[in-house]
């Protein structure tokens, strides 16, 4: 097969990350707080109990400022503010959707004086039995998705591992969803985590990888890594690595059964074509009737919604674990594509169901603030400077 210009399918980051000048803690491995207490003097000795130390109040407590460590000696905890921070993502905006949806335009410390702050958008899905974060992985994004409002931004860089742990973190502040917020029955806001949010995950591997293993940590944040999904339009070669080096669960976003519609679509696909892709998929560690692979697949108008793809999808699919998510197109201004009509929805979903496949299909949330799957776009950028302001005071008192 002819690899296509890799401009059509892959975009190269503008910028790179510059540390501000007293970095944050929050994102470091213990080992790696280990190694920063010992580059301001801490003992050897003493430097595996601090960590631990420190990553009980960071992860666990959700801690804001190094004064409230109480269980770490004043002399320490002046020490430890004299050269960091426990700082996650600035929230500038938060809009909140007639059906409950937040949305958080966050705001990432520059390090170069001057400069503007780059922003993200993170978005918090409550539900009757779970509360759904959407996280993002790089400012902009990598691809080139022809009906996602996404992608028609540029990638600018990727996040962090701390500005990605830092979503969460900003997330359990807003919602006060801390280890000591107080509940009738002490369960979380915040159950699942999707990296679904801006740019592709399996292109900021490393950072992705520290992230979520902070984030499904025990002794920390603890969300299980059965409740964090790992989304990807299709990095072939990085998919069996996640399996084995992050072990969440996998979602693919497919939205096409024929090469030469994918390649439109989610032109990625002419790097790593529909074969590789679900040979991925077969060969992703830990793939079971327990823990399915999840394919996404936005249902376009007279685009890919014919009961032929159903059936082909039904037959793409056979001998994965697997369940599809059926994701009604979320209109955005510009977009050439329309929803399917409801009633073929509902006909393609059956057809699928009654092959043996979960196909729910995913209820729009969000969509009144753009929060909806396939719409972040920092929209908030748009806005005059006192709309912006307004919004950031909002989110300050709130």
């Amino acid at each position: 097969m002819t690899q296509a210009s890799p401009a059509l399918l892959e975009k190269t980051a503008l910028e790179t990350y510059v540390p501000p000048a007293k970095p944050s803690l929050i994102g470091l491995s213990r080992a790696e707080l280990a190694e920063a207490l010992g580059g301001i003097g801490v003992a050897a000795s003493q430097r595996k109990m601090r960590a631990q130390q420190l990553w009980h109040w960071m992860y666990f407590r959700g801690v804001a400022e190094f004064s409230e460590m109480t269980s770490i000696s004043k002399e320490m905890r002046g020490q430890l503010a004299e050269h960091f921070t426990v700082a996650r993502p600035e929230v500038v905006a938060e809009q909140i959707s007639n059906d409950g949806t937040r949305k958080w335009l966050l705001r990432l410390p520059s390090g170069v004086a001057g400069e503007k702050a780059h922003e993200v958008e993170c978005v918090y899905i409550p539900e009757t039995d779970r509360g759904t974060l959407c996280v993002s992985s790089q400012v902009g994004c990598t691809l080139n998705c022809s009906f996602c409002h996404t992608g028609t931004q540029k990638l600018v860089r990727n996040l962090t591992a701390g500005e990605i742990v830092g979503q969460v973190m900003v997330a359990r502040d807003r919602l006060n969803d801390w280890a000591d917020r107080e509940t009738s029955n002490g369960n979380r806001l915040v159950t699942n985590v999707v990296m679904m949010g801006m740019g592709e995950p399996l292109y900021n591997f490393d950072a992705v990888r520290d992230a979520l293993l902070i984030v499904s940590d025990n002794e920390g944040i603890g969300i299980s890594r059965r409740r964090v999904t790992l989304s990807t339009s299709g990095v072939v070669p990085n998919i069996v690595r996640a399996g084995e080096e992050i072990g969440v669960m996998l979602a693919i976003s497919l939205h096409a059964v024929r090469d030469e519609l994918r390649d439109e679509l989610v032109p990625l696909n002419r790097k790593y074509p529909l074969a590789e892709l679900l040979q991925a998929c077969r060969d992703y560690p830990g793939a079971s009737n327990a823990r399915r692979i999840t394919f996404e697949y936005v249902m376009l108008k007279d685009v890919n919604d014919s009961l032929d793809d159903a059936k082909l999808l039904v037959k793409l699919l056979k001998g994965i674990p697997a369940k599809i998510n059926l994701i009604p197109f979320n209109p955005w201004p510009g977009t050439a594509y329309k929803c399917s009509d409801w009633d073929q929805i509902e006909k393609f979903s059956e057809y699928i169901f009654n092959a043996g496949y979960s196909s729910p299909v995913r209820t729009p949330r969000g969509r009144d603030i753009l929060a909806a799957c396939g719409q972040l776009k920092s929209e908030t950028e748009k806005l005059t400077a006192r709309e912006r302001e307004a919004l950031r005071a909002m989110a300050m008192t709130d």
